[in-house]
């Protein structure tokens, strides 16, 4: 593909700017959208729209451990081809060990800050376990580092302990996956219960510590309102993927954003989350959606919320730009305009498939006519091939 992209306007598509779906056209110099005469290049027929913010491009697992660096060049490059431009990777911080153990996600975010872009501008997002009081001071390390964009509060002993009883054989294998046996994983999980005292003092510490910081954090997964109103109360405002009504009527309540997974929306699951989601979108009760820990969909997303009549296409794909720019304080990115960093994706009308995406003014996917388009453009012969 194509990398270092010269002076160029696109013409001819329809961009979403201000709001609005119109025929217009979009000028890039040196990686920032601007105005002016500049050779051209054709992409009637083509939706040109705001590069996606995803706040959960997908989970980091077992799979990176040993060839991370690799790992990471993957994720970027098959996240710009779904069109995003700005992307967090998920690494848990668990009581759990095994792939979610606080020194997995130290490595993690060693090899992100080694790893160059080839894709989506990258970042990386914890989701911590609430009763990991031990590790507070390797946490706060790390965030003093400056490696983690966002934390994620998130309790899952009471999922845990509830697969043990209904579902053994499931428990057996989240044992398996954090490198013990089902017996001494109950007794990790006994471990961190017998923290309940000492966690509300320990997540206000963490809390103090991301705000002095500029961390942005919230939760995921609150099971009801009384949780997220914890978590509110101490500043963890961002409610992510909540589980239950109850859960983002409380956050829009107070003013926090509600983001939602868009894994079910995209695919036009029946699953009972896919429902809540999709309930909470008529609703009103979203103000960002993000891709599932499965890998990016936004943009299939808002086509369907756009093509099921819940919003207009437009509106639908805010909710992946614009909002979770803003709740990720990013000022240059998620909109189309002057001054702006060029984070776009072009999209063929007719197929809706994704054939250009631009990361700050580099081009990171490139195929279908797009490419043929702007092979065959008089421009400057400054783009390096790779």
């Amino acid at each position: 593909m194509l990398s270092a992209l010269p002076a160029l306007r696109l013409t001819g598509a329809h961009v979403l700017r201000d709001g609005a779906l119109r025929q217009r056209s979009v000028a890039v110099a040196e990686g920032l959208f601007t105005r002016g005469p500049l050779p051209v290049v054709d992409m009637s027929g083509y939706l040109v729209l705001p590069g996606i913010v995803d706040m959960n491009i997908g989970r980091v697992g077992v799979a990176w451990h040993g060839r991370a660096d690799r790992v990471l060049r993957e994720a970027g490059r098959a996240a710009a081809a779904a069109g995003v431009t700005t992307g967090h990777l998920v690494q848990g911080w668990s009581w759990a060990s095994g792939a979610e153990a606080p020194e997995q996600a130290a490595a993690l975010a060693s090899a992100l800050a080694r790893t160059g872009a080839e894709g989506a501008d990258l970042r990386l997002t914890l989701r911590c376990e609430t009763h990991t009081v031990e590790t507070a001071t390797d946490l706060l390390a790390l965030a003093g580092t400056g490696a983690a964009a966002c934390v994620a509060f998130v309790n899952t002993l009471d999922d845990a302990l509830a697969t043990a009883s209904t579902r053994p054989e499931d428990f057996a294998v989240s044992a398996a996956c954090a490198g013990r046996s089902a017996e001494a994983h109950m007794d990790r999980i006994r471990t961190a219960r017998k923290q309940q005292r000492e966690v509300p003092r320990h997540l206000c510490r963490l809390a103090e510590a991301f705000d002095r910081l500029g961390i942005i954090y919230g939760s995921h997964g609150d099971p009801d309102g009384e949780t997220r109103e914890t978590f509110s109360m101490i500043g963890a405002k961002v409610c992510g993927d909540p589980a239950s009504r109850a859960a983002a009527a409380l956050a829009r309540a107070v003013g926090d954003p509600v983001v939602l997974s868009a894994d079910g929306l995209a695919r036009g699951e029946a699953t009972q989350q896919a429902r809540l989601a999709m309930d909470l979108m008529r609703d009103g009760h979203c103000d960002a959606l993000m891709s599932g820990d499965s890998g990016p969909c936004l943009a299939a997303a808002a086509f369907r919320l756009s093509d099921v009549g819940v919003m207009p296409l437009q509106e639908a794909w805010a909710l992946i730009s614009t909002r979770p720019a803003e709740i990720l304080r990013l000022p240059d990115r998620g909109r189309i305009a002057p001054g702006r960093r060029a984070d776009l994706v072009a999209i063929h009308a007719e197929s809706r498939r994704i054939e250009l995406t631009l990361s700050g003014g580099r081009i990171t996917h490139l195929s279908g006519q797009a490419r043929e388009r702007l092979m065959a453009a008089d421009l400057p012969r400054t783009m390096a091939a790779e």
